[in-house]
Protein backbone atom coordinates (compact mmCIF):
# COMPACT_ATOMS: atom_id res chain seq x y z
CA UNK A 1 0.00 0.00 0.00
CA UNK A 2 2.59 2.62 0.80
CA UNK A 3 4.19 1.54 -2.67
CA UNK A 4 1.37 2.70 -4.41
CA UNK A 5 0.62 5.77 -2.39
CA UNK A 6 3.93 6.95 -3.38
CA UNK A 7 3.32 5.83 -7.07
CA UNK A 8 0.40 8.36 -6.89
CA UNK A 9 2.38 10.96 -5.62
CA UNK A 10 4.97 10.81 -8.40
CA UNK A 11 1.96 10.20 -11.04
CA UNK A 12 0.37 13.54 -9.40
CA UNK A 13 3.23 15.16 -9.20
CA UNK A 14 4.48 14.52 -13.30
CA UNK A 15 1.35 15.45 -14.28
CA UNK A 16 1.08 18.58 -12.35
CA UNK A 17 4.80 19.17 -13.89
CA UNK A 18 3.50 18.32 -17.74
CA UNK A 19 0.28 20.63 -17.17
CA UNK A 20 2.62 23.53 -16.19
CA UNK A 21 4.99 22.96 -18.82
CA UNK A 22 2.10 23.19 -21.87
CA UNK A 23 0.52 26.04 -19.85
CA UNK A 24 3.80 27.55 -19.99
CA UNK A 25 4.62 26.64 -23.74
CA UNK A 26 0.71 28.61 -24.49
CA UNK A 27 1.86 31.65 -23.07
CA UNK A 28 5.35 31.87 -24.48
CA UNK A 29 3.96 30.91 -28.16
CA UNK A 30 1.18 33.58 -27.88
CA UNK A 31 3.92 36.03 -26.77
CA UNK A 32 6.21 35.62 -29.36
CA UNK A 33 3.08 35.29 -31.93
CA UNK A 34 1.64 38.68 -30.51
CA UNK A 35 4.83 40.46 -30.17
CA UNK A 36 6.98 39.12 -32.77
CA UNK A 37 10.70 36.94 -31.75
CA UNK A 38 13.94 38.52 -32.22
CA UNK A 39 15.17 40.51 -34.56
CA UNK A 40 17.44 38.05 -36.70
CA UNK A 41 14.27 36.13 -37.48
CA UNK A 42 12.09 38.98 -38.11
CA UNK A 43 15.16 39.96 -41.21
CA UNK A 44 15.37 36.50 -42.23
CA UNK A 45 19.06 35.85 -40.59
CA UNK A 46 19.91 32.05 -40.04
CA UNK A 47 22.44 32.90 -37.04
CA UNK A 48 21.37 29.20 -36.15
CA UNK A 49 23.47 28.26 -38.58
CA UNK A 50 26.92 29.80 -37.11
CA UNK A 51 27.91 30.65 -40.72
CA UNK A 52 30.39 33.67 -40.62
CA UNK A 53 28.14 35.14 -43.31
CA UNK A 54 24.93 34.92 -41.27
CA UNK A 55 26.36 36.13 -38.21
CA UNK A 56 28.02 39.24 -39.98
CA UNK A 57 24.50 40.25 -41.29
CA UNK A 58 22.66 40.21 -37.78
CA UNK A 59 26.33 42.41 -36.84
CA UNK A 60 25.34 45.02 -39.42
CA UNK A 61 21.83 44.94 -38.63
CA UNK A 62 22.73 45.53 -35.06
CA UNK A 63 24.63 48.35 -35.85
CA UNK A 64 21.76 49.47 -38.33
CA UNK A 65 19.07 49.28 -34.64
CA UNK A 66 22.03 51.58 -32.77
CA UNK A 67 21.31 54.97 -31.75
CA UNK A 68 17.89 54.79 -30.91
CA UNK A 69 16.97 54.50 -34.64
CA UNK A 70 13.25 54.08 -35.15
CA UNK A 71 12.82 49.60 -35.60
CA UNK A 72 10.68 50.13 -39.09
CA UNK A 73 13.89 52.75 -40.60
CA UNK A 74 16.73 49.89 -39.29
CA UNK A 75 14.57 47.44 -40.70
CA UNK A 76 14.02 49.38 -44.01
CA UNK A 77 17.75 50.05 -44.52
CA UNK A 78 18.85 46.70 -44.02
CA UNK A 79 16.50 45.63 -46.75
CA UNK A 80 17.95 48.21 -49.01
CA UNK A 81 21.56 46.89 -47.94
CA UNK A 82 20.42 43.27 -48.99
CA UNK A 83 19.10 44.94 -52.17
CA UNK A 84 22.65 46.10 -53.08
CA UNK A 85 24.34 43.02 -51.80
CA UNK A 86 25.79 45.07 -48.60
CA UNK A 87 25.78 42.31 -46.52
CA UNK A 88 29.63 41.11 -46.26
CA UNK A 89 32.56 43.53 -44.77
CA UNK A 90 34.02 43.74 -48.38
CA UNK A 91 31.24 44.82 -50.05
CA UNK A 92 30.52 47.31 -47.86
CA UNK A 93 34.41 48.41 -47.80
CA UNK A 94 33.82 48.09 -51.85
CA UNK A 95 30.97 50.78 -51.58
CA UNK A 96 32.57 53.41 -49.55
CA UNK A 97 31.24 55.79 -47.48
CA UNK A 98 29.86 57.78 -50.20
CA UNK A 99 27.57 55.02 -51.35
CA UNK A 100 26.56 54.15 -47.35
CA UNK A 101 25.67 57.79 -46.85
CA UNK A 102 23.44 57.44 -49.91
CA UNK A 103 21.84 54.90 -48.84
CA UNK A 104 21.00 55.47 -44.99
CA UNK A 105 19.57 59.01 -46.72
CA UNK A 106 17.08 56.90 -48.43
CA UNK A 107 16.69 55.26 -45.09
CA UNK A 108 15.54 58.43 -43.68
CA UNK A 109 18.30 58.18 -40.86
CA UNK A 110 18.07 62.11 -41.00
CA UNK A 111 21.01 63.56 -38.72
CA UNK A 112 22.25 60.00 -37.82
CA UNK A 113 23.35 59.19 -41.87
CA UNK A 114 27.33 59.97 -41.62
CA UNK A 115 27.64 58.88 -37.89
CA UNK A 116 26.02 54.99 -38.81
CA UNK A 117 27.43 55.10 -41.72
CA UNK A 118 30.80 55.37 -40.56
CA UNK A 119 30.20 53.51 -38.05
CA UNK A 120 29.59 50.58 -40.36
CA UNK A 121 32.86 51.46 -42.67
CA UNK A 122 34.91 51.47 -39.41
CA UNK A 123 33.45 48.28 -38.54
CA UNK A 124 34.19 46.30 -41.67
CA UNK A 125 37.68 47.49 -42.29
CA UNK A 126 38.42 46.57 -38.43
CA UNK A 127 36.88 43.04 -39.14
CA UNK A 128 39.36 42.83 -42.32
CA UNK A 129 42.52 43.60 -40.91
CA UNK A 130 42.12 42.45 -37.92
CA UNK A 131 40.05 38.85 -38.35
CA UNK A 132 40.54 38.45 -42.29
CA UNK A 133 37.00 39.70 -42.01
CA UNK A 134 35.75 36.63 -40.53
CA UNK A 135 33.61 37.95 -37.47
CA UNK A 136 33.25 34.19 -35.99
CA UNK A 137 37.39 34.45 -36.02
CA UNK A 138 36.65 37.45 -33.65
CA UNK A 139 34.89 35.21 -31.50
CA UNK A 140 37.95 32.28 -31.70
CA UNK A 141 40.50 35.30 -30.60
CA UNK A 142 38.79 36.23 -27.23
CA UNK A 143 39.71 34.73 -24.28
CA UNK A 144 36.22 34.87 -22.53
CA UNK A 145 33.01 37.12 -22.72
CA UNK A 146 34.48 40.56 -21.31
CA UNK A 147 37.38 40.12 -24.01
CA UNK A 148 34.60 39.19 -26.64
CA UNK A 149 32.75 42.17 -25.99
CA UNK A 150 35.99 44.67 -25.67
CA UNK A 151 36.95 43.08 -28.95
CA UNK A 152 33.42 44.17 -30.95
CA UNK A 153 33.34 47.95 -28.96
CA UNK A 154 36.93 48.26 -30.78
CA UNK A 155 35.83 47.59 -33.92
CA UNK A 156 34.46 51.23 -34.72
CA UNK A 157 33.92 54.38 -32.44
CA UNK A 158 30.67 54.55 -31.26
CA UNK A 159 29.91 50.80 -30.71
CA UNK A 160 28.56 50.55 -27.25
CA UNK A 161 27.32 48.45 -24.35
CA UNK A 162 24.06 48.64 -25.84
CA UNK A 163 24.64 48.06 -29.59
CA UNK A 164 27.03 45.04 -28.39
CA UNK A 165 24.26 43.69 -25.77
CA UNK A 166 21.48 43.69 -28.88
CA UNK A 167 23.55 41.46 -30.73
CA UNK A 168 25.06 39.06 -28.30
CA UNK A 169 21.54 38.23 -27.02
CA UNK A 170 20.72 36.49 -30.63
CA UNK A 171 24.09 34.99 -30.44
CA UNK A 172 23.38 33.39 -27.13
CA UNK A 173 24.14 29.34 -27.52
CA UNK A 174 25.50 30.01 -30.86
CA UNK A 175 28.57 31.80 -29.18
CA UNK A 176 29.98 30.05 -26.17
CA UNK A 177 31.56 33.23 -25.13
CA UNK A 178 28.17 34.87 -24.83
CA UNK A 179 26.34 35.57 -21.96
CA UNK A 180 24.86 39.20 -22.09
CA UNK A 181 22.22 39.99 -18.78
CA UNK A 182 18.53 40.15 -19.37
CA UNK A 183 17.06 43.30 -19.32
CA UNK A 184 15.30 44.74 -16.48
CA UNK A 185 12.02 44.81 -18.68
CA UNK A 186 12.25 41.27 -19.49
CA UNK A 187 12.62 40.22 -15.80
CA UNK A 188 9.46 42.64 -15.32
CA UNK A 189 7.71 41.28 -18.00
CA UNK A 190 8.80 36.96 -16.79
CA UNK A 191 7.52 37.65 -13.84
CA UNK A 192 4.41 39.27 -14.16
CA UNK A 193 3.93 36.25 -16.06
CA UNK A 194 5.31 33.64 -13.77
CA UNK A 195 7.54 32.17 -15.96
CA UNK A 196 10.65 32.89 -13.00
CA UNK A 197 10.33 33.64 -9.47
CA UNK A 198 13.15 35.33 -8.87
CA UNK A 199 14.02 39.46 -8.74
CA UNK A 200 18.00 38.57 -9.37
CA UNK A 201 19.13 39.03 -13.24
CA UNK A 202 21.45 35.97 -13.09
CA UNK A 203 18.86 33.68 -11.06
CA UNK A 204 16.01 34.53 -13.54
CA UNK A 205 18.59 33.52 -16.57
CA UNK A 206 18.97 30.58 -15.19
CA UNK A 207 15.31 30.05 -14.94
CA UNK A 208 14.23 31.38 -18.03
CA UNK A 209 16.93 29.01 -20.00
CA UNK A 210 15.97 25.60 -18.10
CA UNK A 211 12.37 26.30 -18.75
CA UNK A 212 13.43 25.79 -22.59
CA UNK A 213 15.14 22.75 -21.93
CA UNK A 214 12.04 20.90 -21.23
CA UNK A 215 10.04 18.85 -23.71
CA UNK A 216 7.13 21.21 -24.07
CA UNK A 217 9.10 24.32 -24.65
CA UNK A 218 12.35 22.68 -26.32
CA UNK A 219 11.10 24.09 -29.34
CA UNK A 220 11.21 27.77 -28.63
CA UNK A 221 14.34 29.78 -29.37
CA UNK A 222 15.60 31.76 -26.25
CA UNK A 223 16.63 34.78 -28.20
CA UNK A 224 12.75 34.76 -29.60
CA UNK A 225 11.46 34.64 -26.31
CA UNK A 226 13.51 37.08 -24.65
CA UNK A 227 13.30 39.65 -27.17
CA UNK A 228 9.39 39.33 -27.00
CA UNK A 229 9.58 39.74 -23.32
CA UNK A 230 11.86 43.11 -23.22
CA UNK A 231 9.03 44.15 -26.11
CA UNK A 232 6.06 43.55 -23.55
CA UNK A 233 7.87 44.69 -20.41
CA UNK A 234 8.88 48.03 -22.23
CA UNK A 235 5.58 48.90 -23.95
CA UNK A 236 2.92 47.45 -21.60
CA UNK A 237 4.47 46.69 -18.06
CA UNK A 238 6.69 49.42 -17.28
CA UNK A 239 3.84 51.53 -18.61
CA UNK A 240 0.88 50.06 -17.00
CA UNK A 241 -0.98 49.63 -20.24
CA UNK A 242 -2.65 46.80 -18.92
CA UNK A 243 -5.93 47.18 -21.16
CA UNK A 244 -4.21 46.75 -24.37
CA UNK A 245 -1.94 44.43 -23.38
CA UNK A 246 -1.85 41.40 -26.03
CA UNK A 247 -0.93 38.74 -23.40
CA UNK A 248 -3.47 40.52 -20.04
CA UNK A 249 -5.20 37.33 -19.89
CA UNK A 250 -2.17 35.45 -18.57
CA UNK A 251 -0.96 38.16 -16.73
CA UNK A 252 -0.89 36.77 -12.90
CA UNK A 253 0.08 40.76 -11.55
CA UNK A 254 -1.87 43.08 -13.20
CA UNK A 255 -0.85 47.25 -12.52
Amino acid sequence: MKVEIVTRGVETSANAGSSNGRAKHKICAKLVEKLGGGYSSTLGIDVASAQSEEIFKWFLASLLFSDSINEGIAIKTYRECEKKGLLSPQAILEMGLEGLVTIFDQGDYGSYTFIVATRILEAAEGLKDKYEGDINRLHFSAADETDLENRLRKLAKGIGTTMVDMFLREMRDIWEKTEPPLLESAMLAARKLRLIQTTDVEAGLEQLKAMLETDELRQCRFSDLEVALIRLGKNYCRKKQCSPCPVKTECQNPK
